[in-house]
């Protein structure tokens, strides 16, 4: 039995290098006066998955979260945070690549940005924001229908707008 050398290692692989907060961005701009008035929060919430190759089997995949709460028809805070990981992903059809950046390791990401969202929200004085599950899997199958529609060739973003909820 002869080995070949040169053949490769055709048997996916994922692992997890590191997950890590790129960016944070908090703002809010009316306090104290926030604090002494009924608190009745409206919360928009946007989210957005990029993703771009390091090196040949190794990815970044970063998770944006922007919260913009308001109460009274002012606001309250603005919260942006960056939620990156690197992913090794080796040995994959270029169809299940994509998704695995658009959708999957999303999945991964959500509980460390929604962690670090509520953290901060809580030490700048408001109450705990606690994010709802988000389904990438169907974010990223409405992701490529519009991309079908509009005829664009990057794979790898999604966006969603939803609500958060203040306690």
């Amino acid at each position: 039995m002869t080995t070949n050398p040169q053949a490769t290692n055709t048997t996916p692989q994922f692992e997890i290098q590191r997950i890590f907060i790129k960016d944070i961005s908090y703002e809010a701009p009316n306090t104290p006066h926030t604090f002494v008035e009924e608190w009745k929060p409206e919360v928009q919430l946007n989210l957005e998955t990029k993703s771009n190759r390091i090196q040949d089997n190794i990815h970044e995949v970063v998770l944006s979260v922007t919260a913009t709460v308001t109460s009274n028809k002012k606001s309250a805070f603005l919260i942006e945070v960056h939620q990156a990981g690197i992913f090794l992903i080796s040995s994959l059809p270029n169809e299940q690549l994509r998704q695995m950046l658009g959708s999957f390791c999303p999945n991964i990401l959500f509980p460390y940005v929604r962690e670090a969202i509520s953290d901060i929200i809580v030490r700048g004085g408001f109450p705990q924001l606690l994010l709802a599950p988000v389904n990438f899997d169907a974010l990223y199958t409405q992701h490529l229908q519009e991309q079908n529609k509009t005829g664009e060739t990057s794979a790898t973003g999604t966006t969603a707008a939803g609500d958060g909820h203040l306690h």
